[in-house]
This record gives structure tokens, sequence and C-alpha cells, in this order.
């Protein structure tokens, strides 16, 4: 059945693209046309010791691709093909795989580690393959340091691939007892202990069991920590990267060691290599994360004792934690700031310093001050900097009342700065902070105002001039007077900003024509605070917003007249088209809300719907993601006029809910179906077998995303009302999957956060779906076609209730079915609202909710339902 494949592995890695083609295609057809033989040639090829070591990487690469994939339909696809192989095939293949973790050719055995885990990821699940580990765990004996070294690494990316319930404990002990002797410090060979510390590291959510029983977690705690003592620099980076982890997925067992634990990361913060120091300082990150967390939903009153315990671990290193991240402030980069990736010692401390004021609040202002105090007027830029930065990282987590003060004493001078500072890395930090102190300590819900109408026309002038420095430095002062306008969104008519509206929006616009706007995302920034401006606008200014309008139609224009680009062109031009389009849905929001300006505003409603059609046609496949939001607020705004673009705009509709691939695309488009059905009403019917086939087809499919299920339903109640009765020919089609949906979503025992989290999303949209079709047949002849759904709705309601895990927002929506039920079926639903097991209840808890919506919700359902039940 093997084939000799050598060669082609050579040629595909070719510089000759006509030789690499070639045989690319010829690998492609032996694998469609014999896929065992294919696998097990490229098995043979990688454990075979003659054969050169770029084809057996190759091999092991393409074997891995044979057996996974990101895609969640396509990874399924792959699984069950390898499932339904030949036994005898897969075992040859598992038997050249495990030979090869023995090869002392590195690609070689590394690839086998990866290859390997993928098999067990697929295999173990389904009890396959049981005699693994214990292979394995016998190789972790032998003699050659590499075949140890393999093992490991094997054992580290199994525990990647596969969830902890399908190892038993017995296993799990022998695997970390394997791995923690690796790390030991009297392991000599340094590749052996680095693959057992990468491997703890995977291995550490398999750890529960060991990880209680006091012995077992300190022994591993002692391995770890000498590790990160260990003289080779990528092992103590290793070792710092398990304890961060430890830190999260074991804080409730971290007391004993956090002494011992400071100790190391302040040594290492302060002597080591950078890698391991910005571990070092992300342990605390770490520990910052998880307080937050706690503090955040159960409140300051918990104690250590507490079912989910706070030992409040950062409060009590204060004093040494804050004087260590201060100095990691000084260690500034030259070109930090004009390096888009960039991550080092300083940012990682400055960032860890503001999770730390995040967690202990007001007690961070005290022991920061002084740093800022001596070092803000340093003749040393590195002080200077830090200073600021020092300040504007501890502006979030701090009370107002505590802060306010400083900031009033702060701001002229970092308005003095900004302008007149001669370092740029200075500059830009001051932008950040000022864009910070606008975003925490100004707005209707601060009780101190830090601006008024004294300082309000300085901190202007200083933004739009700092609006004209190099890019950095331009793009934190957009993101300044993004927040200083988020600041004043609701005061009414009276913003402080008006008088300068004009000059502001022209800045903006200044800005975006710069020759440099495509450096540090200025064009981006710029963009998104003319949107911020505009959204928190009055209607004072609502005439400067109007001349906005032909301003952006123009510039979209001139974009899309642009001939011959190239691919790296045609990538901008698609950038720029998003900018242009999220400005004009701002501005049409806008203007659309009030009767006299939208009067005005619907005389361009032609051409602007005629360029975002422009804007579509250049991305043949691929429906703009932006225009199609932009559509749907022009549809908003337009009501049922939007009635005359449909025939032309019809096909990228459906275009953008078939795109399963970008299923952000796919999603928007749902929604602006939503907007279109409001827009239009009745007017959309001719359109609604082509959306509902589209729709309905999107929900049969295992590939697209599950994200796009829940808003699919919702559509369907927006389609309903937009109708009315003419929804009866879909509710053959459309109600068994709302059963089937709500079946699975009413059964979460035992689920993550994230999947009660999905679960609830859906449930809504379900209920949203039944709550349109309900109010879409009101006073229709045909409602009696509902009646046979009411069973299962209310089976639905009382299966929800007795879960006890819904959110408020489901609560709100599922009061509101049961009322729209007993609204539209009257003294048809009577009976089976009384015997529903939990109705009474429900609407009884509800009634008595602290939420005033869901109260309101509840008010409304009462009385249909004894309007119902009278009659």
């Amino acid at each position: 059945m093997a084939m000799e494949v050598t060669q082609f592995l050579l040629n595909a890695q070719s510089i000759d693209s006509t030789i690499r083609k070639h045989a690319e295609e010829t690998l492609k057809q032996f694998q469609e046309q014999n896929l065992p033989g294919f696998l097990l040639s490229l098995s043979g090829e990688l454990s075979n010791e003659g054969k050169p070591v770029d084809s057996r990487k190759l091999a092991g690469l393409i074997l891995k691709n044979a057996l996974d994939a990101k895609e969640q339909h396509r990874k399924y696809e792959l699984v069950q093909r390898w499932l339904s192989l030949d036994a005898g095939v897969k075992t040859q293949i598992k038997k050249c795989l495990l030979q090869t973790l023995s090869s002392p050719v590195l690609d070689a055995h590394s690839t086998a580690s990866q290859v390997i885990a993928k098999v067990a990821g697929i295999e173990l699940p389904q009890k396959q393959w049981p005699e693994l580990i214990g292979e394995l765990l016998s190789n972790v004996h032998q003699v050659p340091a590499h075949v140890k070294q393999a093992t490991l690494e094997t054992l580290g990316y199994l525990c990647e691939e596969v969830s902890p319930d399908v190892v038993d404990q017995d296993q799990v002990n022998k695997i970390l007892t394997a791995v923690v002797q690796g790390m030991n410090a009297n392991e000599v060979n340094n590749d052996v202990r680095l693959a057992a510390t990468r491997a703890l590291y995977n291995a550490l959510g398999f750890a529960q069991a060991n990880f209680n029983n006091d012995m077992e977690r300190d022994y591993i705690m002692r391995v770890v920590c000498e590790a990160t003592l260990s003289p080779e620099v990528k092992i103590r980076q290793a070792a710092f990267e398990c304890l961060v982890s430890i830190s999260s997925t074991y804080y409730e067992k971290l007391a004993p060691y956090v002494q011992d634990i400071f100790n190391i990361t302040a040594k290492a913060v302060r002597e080591d290599e950078e890698p391991v120091a910005l571990q070092a300082i992300e342990f605390w990150s770490s520990i910052c994360d998880e307080e937050i967390d706690i503090l955040e939903e159960f409140g300051s009153d918990c104690t250590a004792d507490s079912d989910v315990p706070c030992f409040f671990f950062i409060k009590q290193a204060l004093p040494i934690l804050v004087p260590m991240l201060l100095e990691t402030l000084l260690k500034q980069e030259e070109d930090q700031d004009q390096d888009e990736g960039a991550w080092n010692l300083a940012m990682a401390g400055g960032t860890c310093l503001g999770l730390v004021a995040r967690t202990v609040a007001d007690d961070i202002v005290q022991l920061v001050m002084p740093f800022i105090e001596e070092n803000i007027s340093k003749p040393d830029w590195r002080q200077r900097e830090a200073a600021t930065y020092a300040f504007g990282s501890i502006l979030e987590g701090p009370s107002p009342d505590k802060l306010t003060p400083i900031v009033n004493v702060a701001l002229n001078f970092m308005l003095a700065a900004l302008t007149n500072d001669p370092n740029s890395h200075v500059k830009d930090t001051t932008a950040w902070t000022l864009g910070r102190i606008f975003e925490f300590l100004h707005g209707s819900t601060i009780e101190t105002p830090i601006i008024n109408q004294t300082n309000c026309q300085q901190i202007i002038t200083v933004l739009l001039q700092s609006m004209k420095d190099a890019p950095n430095v331009a793009e934190k002062a957009c993101g300044a007077l993004y927040f200083l306008a988020q600041g004043y969104e609701d005061v009414g008519s009276l913003s402080p900003l008006t008088p300068y509206f004009q000059e502001i929006v022209q800045s903006l616009l200044t800005v975006t024509h710069r020759e440099d706007a495509g450096e540090s995302h200025l064009r981006t920034a710029a963009y998104e605070t003319l949107n911020e401006v505009v959204r928190c606008s009055t209607e004072e200014t609502a005439s400067i917003v109007l001349q906005l309008v032909p301003v952006m139609m123009l510039e979209l224009h001139k974009t899309l007249e642009a001939q011959k680009l190239s691919s790296d062109e045609k990538e901008k031009q698609g950038e720029l088209h998003g900018l242009l389009c999220g400005c004009l849905q701002v501005i049409i929001q806008k203007l659309g809300g009030h009767e006299p300006t939208k009067y005005v505003f619907m005389q361009y409603a032609d051409q602007i719907m005629n360029l975002f059609l422009r804007v579509f046609a250049c991305r043949s496949a691929t429906v703009h993601e932006e225009a199609m939001l932009a559509i749907g607020a022009l549809a908003y705004a337009a009501g049922s006029d939007f009635a005359k673009y449909m025939p032309e705009f019809f096909k990228y509709l459906e275009m953008g809910l078939t795109n399963f691939e970008e299923y952000q695309v796919c999603a928007v488009t749902v929604g602006v179906v939503g907007d279109i059905c409001r827009a239009l009403e009745d007017k959309v019917l001719p359109y609604c077998d082509g959306i509902m086939t589209q729709l309905l087809k999107d929900l049969s499919s295992n590939q697209l995303h599950r994200s796009v299920k829940p808003p699919i339903f919702s559509c369907f109640g927006d389609i309903a009302l937009a109708i009315g009765e003419n929804f009866e020919k879909y509710l053959l089609y459309a109600m068994p999957m709302l059963q089937s949906a709500a079946e699975l979503s009413a059964h979460t025992t035992g689920a993550d956060e994230e999947m009660i989290e999905y679960t609830n999303l859906l449930r809504n949209g379900i209920l949203e779906a039944y709550s349109g079709i309900f109010q879409g047949f009101k006073h229709s002849p045909k409602t009696q076609l509902l009646i046979p759904y009411a069973p299962h709705i209310l089976q639905f309601l009382d299966s929800i209730y007795m879960g006890k895990d819904m959110d408020e927002v489901v609560m709100k929506t599922a009061i509101g079915v049961l009322g729209d039920l007993a609204d539209t079926l009257g003294s048809n639903a009577a009976a089976l609202i009384q015997q529903s097991l939990s109705s009474r209840d429900f609407l009884n808890e509800c009634l008595s909710s602290s939420d005033h919506l869901i109260k309101e919700s509840a008010e409304w359902a009462k009385l249909a339902i004894s309007r119902a039940i009278s009659v």
C-alpha cells in the first residue's frame, strides 16, 4: 500500500514553483485516491533513519494536518475519517510514530511527539489506544537522553490535547511523577529538564487531586521553585510560566508558598534576563486577575474562609511589590512607542501596576505618589516618562474622591508637558495618561468635575495641537479626545465642547489626510474619535454634522474610483472603506434620530446607498461588515422608503447570509435583516422566502459558528412581527427548529461558565422568536395555528425556570413570552397556563424583582394572563 514519497516531499519544498506545484499536486492526488496508503507512506518516511531530515519533517507535518484543523466542522470530519480507517493500518502508523520517538534527529522525534498527541486526542476519548500512556512512561526510564526528552515532550502535548476526565487518576499520578522527576535539579541533561518543565505546564490541569494533597503539592511546588533557579535561561522561563499557571488554576492553594515566590520573583525581576523577568511580573498580574474577579463577584467581605476565598495576597505584598514594579518602569526601550508588538519590562511593570491599583483601590495611591513627585521633573527623560506612566497606571481602581484632588493639581502640568517636553516618549505617555484621566475621572457619574469652563479650552487647544505631532503621539491625543467627548454624552443640550465642535471635526479630518496617517494606527484613531465626537454631540451642532455627509461621501467616492490596485493597496482600500462606512453609519444614526435633521439628510439617501452598493461590488464574494451595518442604520432612518433599494441590495444580503467562513459578517447581516423588517414591515414580504430559506439553511449547517444561531432565532421573531399572519407558511419549518433548540438549551447540568453564557444567549434568541410570532399573529383569524405549539413553549419556560441558571435578560424575555402567549391565544391558553408547573411561581418571582424592566414585563404578563383566564 505504501509508496516511495521522499522525492515528492523534497520537491514540495523546492524554490522552483513549477517543481513545487507538481509535487504538491501528486501528493494531493495520492491522498485522495488512497488515504490509508498515503498515511502509511508518511509515517514510514517519518520513522526511517535513512531518509533526509527535510522529507521526514514535512511527512510528520502533513500527518498532523490530516488529523486536526482550526475550523470545528473540518476538525470533526478529520476525526471521523481517522476513526473509520482500518484498525491494522492505524496500528502500523502508531507503531512508526512511537518508534520515531527514539530517533536521534530532533526534527523527527519532535514532530512525532505532536502527531502522537493528535492521535491520542482522537482515540483516548473513544477508549482506544489504552496502552499508549504505559508505553510512554516505560520510555521515560530509557538511557539515551533524547528518548527521554521526546517522551516528556509527548506527554506534555498529550495533556494539551485531551481533557483531564479521559485519563484515570492512577495514570495521571504516574505522568506527574515522571514529569516532576524529569524537572528535578539532579537531572543533568538540560534538554530533558526543559521538556519536563514544559510538560508540567500542560499537565497542571490534570493535577487537581495532587494539589489537594499537601505532601504532593509541597513536592511539586518545591521542584517548580527550584527550576526557577536553574542555570539555563529557558528552564527558568518555563518554570515561571508554570508558576503563572498555578497562580490562576490553584489560587486557593498558594498561601503557604507566597512569601518564597515573592522572593524568587523579586530577584528575577531585578537581576534575570528579560524573558524570565517578564514571567516573574506576569505571576503577580495573574494573582491580581484572580483577586479582581473574586472581589468583583463576591464583594470585599470575602475572606480566606469564604466559599470562594480571597487571601488578599496583593494587599499584603503592597509595601514591597509596588517599589519593585516602579523600578521596572525605568527600563524602557528607545523605540517602544513605534514598535506595535513591543513588550518589555517597563510595559509589563506598568500593566501589573494598573492591575494592582484595580485590586487594592485607594491603598496604592500613597505608595506611588512619592515616586511620581520625585521623578516627574527630572532632566533624564526616562525618569519623567516612568513617573507619567506610573500616574496613568493607577487611575483605574482608586475612588474619584482619592484621585480628583491629585488630578486637579497634575492636569496643568500634564498639558504643559504634552506641549513642551522635548522627548517624544514622554509626550506619548502624557497623552495616554490624559486619555485615562478623561476615561475614568470625567463624566456624568463623577461628582466633582475636573474639567470646567476655564480649562476646557486649554485642554482642547493642547490636544488639537498634539494631533500634529509624531504619529504615535497624535494617535494617543486622538484617544484622549475620544474619552473627553464620551464624558459629555449625557449632558443634554449644553455640552462644553459645542463652541469647539467645528474646529475639532476639522482637525480630525486633517489628521486622516496626513501622509504618515498609516503609522501607529493614526488614521483609524482619528476616524474612531470623529465617530465618538459626532455620536456624543448635541442638537446645536446638527448643522455641522449635516455638512459632514457630503464630505464623507466624497471621500468614499474617491476611494472607489482608484483603478488597478496591487493586493497591498486593495487591503488598504478595504480598511479605508470600513472606516468611512463606519463614520457614515454614526452620522446616519445621529441625523436619523431627529425629524428636522432626518428630513434634510434623506435627500442624500439615494447617493449614499449607491456608494454602499459600490463598496459591496469591490469585495466580490465577501460582504463588507461596516457597509452592512451602515445600511442597517439607513434602513432604520428611511423606514418604509427603504423598499426601493431592496431589488438591488437583496443579492448582497443573501451573500452575507451565506458567508459561513467570516461568521461575524453573517451575524451582522442577520442583524440587518432585523433592521429591514422593522423598517419595511409587510413590504418585506416579497423577500421573505429567500431570507427564511437561507436562515433555515444556516441553522442546520454544522459549518456555521454557533454564535450566529441565537441572532437567527431572534430574526424569526422580527420577520413574524413584520409580516404577521403571512408567517403561516414558515411555521412548519421554523417551529420544529425552535423546539429542538429549546430542548437542547434546557439542559445545562455540569456546563462551564462559557457554555452557560452561550445557552442563555440561545434561550433569549428562541424566546424572542416566540414573542415575535405571537405578537405577529395577534388579532389574526389564524391564531389557532399556534395552539398546538403552546404546550411545548410552556414546558420550555418551566424547564428554564426550574434550571435556575437563566440570566436577567432571559428572565425578562421569558416572562414576556408568557404574557404574549396569554395575550394572543386568550381563553385557548387559560387551561394550559393553569396546568403549567411553575408559571405562577415564575410570575411572582418576576413581580418582586428589583430589576424594574423585569417587573414591568411581569406586570404586563399578569394582566394578560388574568384577561385570558377570565374570558
